[in-house]
């Protein structure tokens, strides 16, 4: 590799502002004989072009993976050190300084593991190979938290060589640190001024009283990588007799002691499930929370959940880490796998706790946005491949990184600007009244306070806060988004036809007036398809000029709007889905006022999000077809469907958040959002009975003429995406569906 080396800045002085650091989710872990590899699966690997995006952003520090298994999975001499070579020299390009991380979440290549005596040694003979070819890198990760690491691999069982005990647990984790230790004294021969950014998970863990002891322990030894690095494990740390007991030997202490490694950044990686609560009424929660240690049984839960105090936070752990060690602090990691509007608030929330510290004396140096590019299947730990992304700073599910509005937030705060958007002013679902799933609350004492279900709506709660404004409140996706709203903690006003009229500029004044909204969803519009090939009048006011009003409305006020189209824009004559770019043609009166509303609303307001979408099935209501469907066969009724006609299923709850992560995100034109897949209605009745466990006996698959419907349908309107695939699968949400409908019917209804 060309060196082309320039001058690296200082990153660790106290006296600059908070920095904006970055990461790429690189893990590469072991699970059984399959590795997960997290780079392979997002596509960076083959995207130099990232790098302009992160840059672009004011990143100036990135977290950069030079993984062993993925270089050197055999040997070293066979690496592969193509992908390295060519991210680096574009890091130096754009005059970005690197930390690289040699192993993250890992247990090595296959030839060793965690538990190997030898897996020391072979890490720093590999740190020395990266640290021979890039001379000039002097910040390095060897083993991203080494705790957390040694924790799922030794005594969770989660991944390779998948422990279940302390002792494997201990012997994993003191041979990270002891690989540590070599990797940068290999590495501080070739370049004498490389630095450590050690990282580690840092939470807290209450309980109550009974379980105190065991919280104890937790506490104490999430300290413990960096103790055992910094050489503080001597005979009177109160875990030396926990690891004598567990098998790690005398000497082996007594050496990380005599070869002490402090890192010059402690790098704290902070998660809200770091923060648990321990508590042994297991009949309290759900029997996937409990677990236990040998001695008592309990159940272990985000203290967010459960605890009336709340979380300690970011200020506390900080605090901590700082008064404990006195080394300069970066935060890490820095990510919330949950809701754009949570994700936001989670980043801010953190940024501004480490402002604080750092105005309080502490060397606090950065807060790092990760991950850039999101990562997959975190959701079950990556203990297997089933495709789960949730996206970051970038959504991968476009053809090219999309920026998030995380993206825009990170970058103000980068550079100095305070972020202004009004969802930000509601705090995170962990600091509201929500949190509490349980349906109770404990105080550090364990007393126990029942929790009501019945929340006040957020408009009320937060007043001040400008509101989203609904149109179309009693219909389906009207209700809909009111109640994830809710949720989400994004304050609503749902309003009626009765209450606004969307085709009556004085109503529609009126309502901007006393609302003031950031934004307006508009799900108001007439739905029935055959009526309006004789009701044309009524069909385009309300579907077309309100539209076309509010687009008017908006764009004079800088209001956000998001309104919502059809699949029946299309004639039907393509044998593969519809992307946004495809020509529009209508076959009946209801397709031609929502071609003519894409139009209008685009031309008054270009930045209007405008969403097509197609056959809603939601658990919520019964004015849907697979409602219908199944209350039929299940009264074994005769059900006629359509055998070939085909269109794509849109489960409403996706629907609706991936509309609001779009408003969110501040996307606008055209979007094509459902789920996936595409299947006839006669498919999809007999599917959904299939998985409702109801006979389909009297399903009659017909054609669409022997329906004998006014409107004309087009036999395939399938939707697809060019922009961004951003709901899951149609089976997926089809199985979700059966078990999270709430509207049932009654033996008497189906004896009806």
């Amino acid at each position: 590799m060309q060196d082309i080396a320039q001058p690296i800045p200082d990153i660790t002085s106290p006296d600059q502002p908070l920095q904006l650091w970055g990461g790429v989710e690189c893990t590469v872990n072991r699970v059984g004989d399959e590795y997960i590899e997290q780079l392979a699966r997002s596509g960076h690997v083959s995207r130099l072009s990232d790098y302009e995006l992160f840059a672009a952003l004011g990143i100036r520090v990135l977290r950069q993976p030079i993984v062993w298994e993925k270089v050197a999975p055999e040997s070293l001499a066979t690496a592969d050190w193509s992908w390295p070579d060519a991210a680096l020299e574009k890091l130096q390009q754009l005059g970005m300084t690197p930390i690289a991380g040699l192993v993250h979440h890992g247990s090595g290549p296959r030839h060793t593991s965690l538990i190997d005596p030898q897996f020391p040694d072979k890490l720093a003979e590999y740190a020395e190979a990266v640290s021979t070819r890039y001379p000039w890198i002097e910040w390095y990760t060897p083993v991203n938290e080494p705790l957390t690491t040694a924790r799922f691999s030794g005594l969770y069982g989660h991944w390779y060589p998948h422990g279940r005990d302390d002792s494997t647990f201990l012997r994993a984790l003191v041979n990270e640190c002891r690989a540590t230790i070599l990797a940068m004294q290999a590495i501080r021969k070739v370049n004498a001024k490389a630095r450590l950014v050690q990282t580690d998970d840092l939470g807290k863990t209450f309980s109550t009283p009974r379980m105190a002891y065991q919280a104890e322990l937790e506490n104490e030894r999430h300290w413990l990588s960096f103790d055992l690095l910094c050489g503080r494990v001597h005979k009177n740390h109160p875990l030396w007799a926990y690891l004598i007991a567990s098998g790690i030997r005398d000497s082996e202490l007594e050496w990380l002691q005599e070869n002490r490694c402090p890192p010059d950044v402690l790098g704290i990686n902070h998660y809200l499930s770091g923060e648990r609560y321990l508590d042994e009424h297991l009949e309290r929660y759900p029997e996937y929370a409990h677990g236990g240690n040998g001695r008592d049984r309990y159940a272990d839960v985000l203290a967010a959940r459960v605890r009336l105090e709340g979380m300690a936070g970011t200020e506390v752990l900080l605090k901590e880490a700082w008064e404990r060690y006195r080394i300069p602090i970066a935060i890490t990691e820095c990510h919330n796998g949950c809701s754009r509007e949570e994700q936001l608030r989670w980043f801010l929330e953190v940024w501004r706790g480490a402002e604080r510290v750092k105005q309080d004396g502490a060397t606090v140096l950065a807060v790092t946005a990760w991950s850039l590019l999101g990562a997959f299947d975190w959701n079950h730990l990556v203990t297997r491949s089933n495709g789960h992304y949730e996206s970051g700073v970038f959504d991968l599910r476009s053809p090219q990184p999309r920026p998030t509005a995380i993206a825009s937030l990170i970058k103000n705060l980068g550079s100095g600007h305070e972020p202004d958007h009004p969802l930000l002013e509601v705090p995170g679902w962990w600091k509201r009244p929500e949190r509490f799933i349980y349906g109770i609350s404990l105080h550090d004492s364990g007393e126990m306070n029942r929790q009501s279900e019945q929340r006040p709506k957020l408009a009320t709660v937060y007043p001040a806060v400008r509101p989203v404004l609904m149109t179309g409140g009693r219909g389906t996706l009207g209700y809909a988004f009111a109640r994830i709203c809710e949720a989400r903690g994004i304050p609503n006003h749902v309003l009626s036809r009765a209450e606004l009229d969307i085709a009556n500029r004085d109503s529609i004044h009126r309502a901007l007036f006393e609302l003031q909204p950031w934004a307006i969803i508009n799900t108001a519009g007439y739905v029935r398809v055959d009526d309006a090939e004789v009701d044309c009048e009524r069909c385009f006011r309300e579907n077309t000029l309100g539209p076309e009003l509010l687009g008017s409305e908006c764009a004079d006020r800088d209001i956000q709007l998001l309104t919502f189209s059809s699949d029946l824009v299309f004639n039907g004559l393509n044998s593969r889905p519809y992307s946004e770019g495809h020509e529009v043609d209508q076959l009946n009166q209801y397709g031609l006022s929502k071609a003519e509303a894409e139009r209008r609303v685009l031309n008054r307001m270009p930045a209007a999000l405008v969403v097509r979408t197609s056959a809603f099935f939601g658990p919520w209501d019964q004015y849907n077809f697979i409602y219908a469907a199944l209350r039929s066969l299940a009264a074994s009724r005769e059900f006629r469907a359509a055998e070939d006609v085909f269109i794509s299923p849109t489960y409403v709850p996706d629907l609706v958040n991936a509309s609001l992560d779009l408003l969110i995100d501040g996307e606008s034109g055209i979007w094509h959002l459902a789920n996936p897949g595409e299947v006839s209605w006669a498919t999809l009745a007999h599917k959904a009975a299939q998985l409702a466990s109801i006979s389909t006996r009297s399903l009659q698959p017909c054609s669409m003429t022997e329906l004998n419907l006014a409107a004309r349908r087009p036999t395939y309107s399938v939707l697809g995406s060019a922009r961004g695939l951003m709901m899951p699968p149609f089976e997926d949400a089809l199985q979700r569906y059966t078990h999270e409908r709430e509207v049932r019917w009654e033996p008497e209804e189906l004896a009806a």
